[in-house]
């Protein structure tokens, strides 16, 4: 297929041309069945380094459905029509039960490595609950088996509740999630807050493991300098969501990389009261957007930061292509070049809609006047 008459959103910014697609790659010079898309872009595919919207197509309601193929070609269907070519799927690994206890993690992982058909290429993420100190081998046997080539470091254990001896906020709520009675949850957040100094001890051995396998490490919402200098010793070379400045500065002085919620960034805030992802990308301080919980939310977001951010449509793009491309170090992609995968979004500049999504040369999306034009 030969795409003619788009503007091309390439390395070195916008330009006119044709692009010939051979084999699932960017290809030069080769004829081909040609596409008229004068008027149009094409951008590179999004990359999603971290989602778990993927859970409400799993579970519409309470409790996880058995047969989890149909959840999967259906968030599968939602990415390619968000424009996201490459989605990795935050699946947690965690005390709160249900979807997001280690049995589910399993099956999940299984689910995902087995599934056949699915048009975006989806991957796993691993969000590892660090104060699980009796999960830690069940953990590194689950990252083994599933294929899994990136973790990320969580500890969501109420300890501000638990230190003063209050009820944690949303107790019952969160036990019915896990299937326990409130008084067996609390009993259990209570037990890993208080053999919460096992765990620097245990976790940097883990990362270590881990990190001698060739598994890419992070961390989740570093709030302090401190935090973060912690996590990059052991390893955990990117900072996910920091919730502070100070937190997003450490990790950009010491060259580790910084992914910011595309949420945050539509809503001008974040939900919980943290730093604003806006901001810290007018000062530099971010090297990729998310989805988050919200796979629409990375096209909003590319949007509102040309609008309100102060970036230019090409740097606002880099950030949900090149740039998690280049952090997960995934050479084969993120940008419109000779020899890299044909990953592409062809958009509609006037309103900013998307027409077509290509993953690896195929058609994983296509609705609309600009289907037509491939029809025609």
């Amino acid at each position: 297929m030969r795409l003619t008459g788009a503007e091309i959103l390439g390395p070195d910014g916008f330009a006119k041309g044709a692009l010939s697609l051979v084999e699932g790659r960017i290809s030069e010079g080769v004829e081909g069945r040609e596409v008229d898309l004068s008027g149009l872009w094409i951008l590179p595919g999004m990359i999603d380094l971290h989602g778990d919207g993927f859970e409400r197509h799993i579970a519409p309601r309470r409790g996880a459905l058995k047969d989890l193929s149909p959840g999967l070609h259906a968030a599968d269907a939602e990415l390619a029509s968000s424009g996201i070519t490459t989605a990795m799927l935050a699946q947690f690994f965690s005390w709160e039960g249900g979807m997001r206890g280690p049995d589910f993690a399993e099956r999940f992982a299984a689910a995902l490595r087995e599934e056949a058909g699915l048009l975006t290429d989806m991957k796993l993420q691993l969000r590892f609950e660090t104060h699980l100190l009796d999960d830690y081998a069940r953990f590194e046997t689950l990252v083994e088996t599933s294929g899994a080539r990136y973790v990320v470091f969580n500890d969501h254990v109420p300890h501000d509740a638990l230190a003063k001896g209050k009820c944690p906020p949303r107790l019952t709520g969160q036990a019915l999630k896990a299937g326990r009675n409130p008084e067996t949850h609390h009993a259990l957040l209570q037990s890993m807050h208080d053999r919460r100094g096992e765990v620097p001890e245990a976790v940097a051995a883990l990362a270590s493991r881990l990190a001698a396998k060739g598994i890419f490490l992070g961390s989740h919402d570093d709030h302090t300098a401190a935090q973060r200098v912690e996590w990059r010793e052991r390893g955990a070379r990117l900072s996910e969501f920091p919730e502070t400045r100070e937190a997003a500065l450490a990790a950009r002085e010491a060259g580790d990389a910084v992914v910011l919620g595309a949420p945050n960034i539509v809503r001008g805030s974040s939900h919980k009261g943290n730093v604003s992802a806006t901001d810290l990308l007018r000062e530099g301080l971010g090297d990729a957007i998310a989805s988050d919980y919200h796979y629409p939310a990375m096209r909003q977001a590319v949007s509102k930061l040309v609008a309100e951010g102060g970036l230019s449509f090409e740097d606002a793009w880099k950030l949900v292509s090149e740039g998690p491309a280049r952090v997960l170090g995934l050479t084969d992609r993120g940008r419109i070049e000779t020899g890299k995968r044909a990953d592409l979004v062809v958009m509609d500049p006037e309103t900013g809609r998307i027409g077509v999504t290509l993953v690896a040369g195929q058609i994983a999306y296509m609705a609309g006047p600009i289907a037509a034009r491939f029809l025609s």
